[in-house]
């Protein structure tokens, strides 16, 4: 365990991009074991009650940082936009946490790559912004390499695949509201919020397919938890050291660490469709992070 502080020390002698790099795999390695484990518990647990627990030990984890900084830093005159996005944070759950419990995890995070790609739908439909050419084409392709993985017409959609569409779709709503709330509110604020209202949320549908969970799925969801606001954490370490176009390649390394959880530990194996799938998806989102960053930088020198 001495061994770690040590390897952080070491982190932060490295370039920035570096040390961005590397908070950006270590919260997707963070985030992709919760899905593992969502993967693991499903056997025992209904998916509805593990989106429960893993709020409520999220939650849990959030907290020492929030009376840390003050009950003073829940403040906020905009608590109807936070319900509304931790409504789709919600939807985000449930939906997700069902496909992984019915899907191969590999497929199931390629999908998720496509949540950017519905943010660029939403913007330019709900938010008013102008979106050009270049990034519909990128969009565009993003959701043809999602065709591929699901390839309809040679195999009947699956209704998990359709969740994890759903649930990215949720996601990109949630996103949306984020960057709405993130002109007046503290990263702080905005995930306290999420913990404490999704926790309330859940528990309504955790309580229709409720049963005990035995102490191993316990010990597993309170390990979500922990992972989780982790995860988060390492991502947003990340994204604040480098510029997040240049970090948006690391995400990729989710759908590494979801072959490799996959198959040591559930015997799957995506397939060639799925990986190219996943490319194009990918290749589509780093785009359209290059072209928002260019797009922030020439507002900022016109």
């Amino acid at each position: 365990m001495a061994r770690l502080p040590k390897l952080f020390i070491a982190v932060t002698r490295l370039p920035a991009p570096v040390r961005g790099a590397f908070w950006m795999v270590a919260g997707s390695l963070c985030l992709t074991s919760v899905h593992g484990l969502v993967r693991h518990v499903s056997l025992e647990v209904h998916p509805f009650e593990i989106a429960f627990f893993r709020y409520v030990f999220g939650t849990i984890a959030i907290l020492p940082w929030v009376l840390r900084a003050g009950l003073g830093s829940l403040r906020t005159e905009r608590f109807p936009l936070h319900v509304l996005r931790c409504s789709f944070s919600v939807g985000v759950n449930l939906t997700w946490f069902m496909a992984l419990a019915l899907m191969p995890l590999a497929d199931a995070t390629a999908l998720s790559f496509t949540s950017p790609l519905f943010v660029t739908v939403g913007a330019a439909l709900v938010l008013g912004e102008s979106v050009r050419a270049r990034r519909w084409t990128a969009t565009m392709m993003g959701f043809a390499g999602a065709a591929v993985i699901l390839r309809p017409g040679v195999e009947t959609i699956s209704w998990p695949a359709v969740l994890a569409l759903t649930s990215a779709a949720f996601g990109a709503s949630s996103a949306l509201c984020v960057r709405a709330l993130s002109s007046t509110e503290s990263a702080r604020t905005i995930v306290a919020y999420q913990n404490l209202l999704v926790t309330m949320m859940t528990a309504l549908p955790a309580l229709l397919f409720w049963s005990w969970p035995g102490a191993e799925a316990l010990v597993a969801m309170a390990l979500m938890g922990i992972l989780a606001t982790l995860g988060h954490l390492a991502l947003a370490r990340g994204l604040a050291i480098a510029e997040a176009s240049a970090m948006a390649p690391f995400n990729f390394s989710r759908l590494i660490f979801a072959a490799v959880i996959g198959r040591l530990f559930f015997g799957e194996a995506p397939d060639t469709l799925t990986w190219v799938g996943a490319v194009v998806i990918f290749g589509a989102t780093v785009f359209t992070a290059h072209a928002e960053a260019r797009g922030a930088r020439g507002s900022t020198q016109s």
